[in-house]
């Protein structure tokens, strides 16, 4: 298989192990010394597994792709995130019961099929709305 379509394979399996809120998939999609950079800071795997975490438990999150650009080892996603704030989300403990909807880009660097760095941009204002 080409590097450009195992690296698609190997976000579209981060996709799929998200939508589940199966953390303990995503483990083995990034490498041992992984960076991952999103919205609430910065860190390994762990530091982002409890956003992840709370992100399915407490938002309910849904990604869905709308676009998906390879080349090499850098994959780039953009996306259609839903959810309903049913539960507690970082420091906010106080769920309303609403759903949600906005776009988010994720940038992606693999290093032997495996995600090496990973950034996360998403469109907070739409969800504070």
């Amino acid at each position: 298989m080409p590097r450009d379509q195992a690296n698609r394979a190997t976000v579209k399996a981060y996709v799929q192990a998200m939508n589940a809120g199966d953390i303990e998939a995503l483990r083995p999609l990034f490498t041992a010394d992984a960076e991952i950079q999103g919205v609430v800071g910065a860190g390994a795997f762990d530091f982002a597994a409890r956003v992840w975490h709370d992100l399915h438990h407490g938002l309910n999150m849904r990604l869905e792709v709308l676009s998906m650009v390879a080349d090499g080892d850098t994959v780039v996603v953009r996306l259609r995130e839903s959810g309903k704030w049913t539960g507690p989300f970082l420091d906010f403990e106080q769920p309303t019961g609403r759903s949600y909807e906005l776009q988010a880009i994720e940038w992606f660097e693999l290093a032997d099929g495996k995600i090496a760095r990973r950034w996360g941009a998403r469109d907070g204002g739409s969800q504070a709305r």
